[in-house]
């Protein structure tokens, strides 16, 4: 059996220890497949080697289980209503100090490979990577946050928007953009997790993760699915939100045409 056979059905197995009929457990599994394959994607475009390829894909399989635990605890994806699901992830795989073994042996026998896991993983949903990573631990980490970016932009289209942001479409629909959040989106960068007020600034924080993406490849993926045409097109019951949405469809299409 090889080793991604392998880690795919420890992944399965873990899971079903969980609640498939919670969509947000049965989300969270299809998510984590769809960022392995954009991984390996992203991975082969850059030129990686076959052994770097796998990492990576690695990396896209386990970068997310901590998300289980954190919704049958506390039925959020929001971290800052909860805990840092990627700093669970790491203690799930990685065990919470020397003492503790985690699971990764479970999906990969090799350790070679531990530090470039256990670092992309950790900093996956990090606003900004640290700046004493080596060349080789933020090209890792890069081509995760890029393939995870790439699928939210579907996940916030095919589930609804109330379960992801724990809202009411009342208070979606009516609520209005903070201008700290729509100018970080002017600006071209992503909008840090303390500057989102409203149901609504979580869908331009989204919109806004374009900007982050490193690789052309995660361009291209990220416009070639037109999800993120869809997300933008958001519509508001709140007036002034509505004319912000329409300046948010104009900056992505200047920005998409640099």
């Amino acid at each position: 059996m090889d080793r991604e056979t392998i880690a795919k059905e420890r992944f399965a197995s873990y899971v079903s220890a969980y609640d498939m009929k919670d969509s947000k457990i049965a989300l969270k599994a299809v998510h984590t497949y769809r960022v392995a394959g954009l991984c390996r994607s992203i991975a082969e475009d850059i030129g990686l080697s076959k052994e770097d390829r796998f990492v990576a894909w690695m990396s896209g399989m386990l970068h997310d289980i901590g998300r289980f635990e954190q919704i049958r605890r506390y039925h959020t994806f929001v971290d800052a209503d909860s805990i840092d699901h990627a700093l669970l992830s790491t203690q799930i795989l990685f065990g919470e100090n020397q003492e503790d073994v985690g699971i990764i042996r479970e999906f990969i026998q090799d350790d070679a490979y531990d530090d470039l896991l256990y670092t992309a993983i950790r900093y996956h949903s990090a606003y900004r990577l640290p700046e004493n990573l080596t060349d080789r631990q933020k090209m890792f980490c890069d081509i995760l946050r890029d393939a995870d970016k790439i699928d939210i932009f579907r996940v916030n289209l095919e589930t609804p928007m109330e379960e992801i942001y724990n809202t009411t479409t009342r208070e979606l629909k009516e609520s209005q953009v903070t201008p700290e959040v729509l100018q970080a989106f002017m600006e071209h960068h992503a909008v840090q997790r303390e500057l989102k007020k409203t149901p609504v600034d979580n869908v331009v924080g989204h919109l806004a993760l374009f900007y982050e993406l490193v690789y052309p490849k995660s361009r291209e993926l990220a416009l070639s699915q037109g999800y993120l045409k869809q997300l933008s097109e958001f519509t508001s019951d709140n007036p002034k939100t509505l004319v912000e949405f329409e300046n948010i469809r104009k900056e992505l299409g200047l920005y998409r045409q640099k």
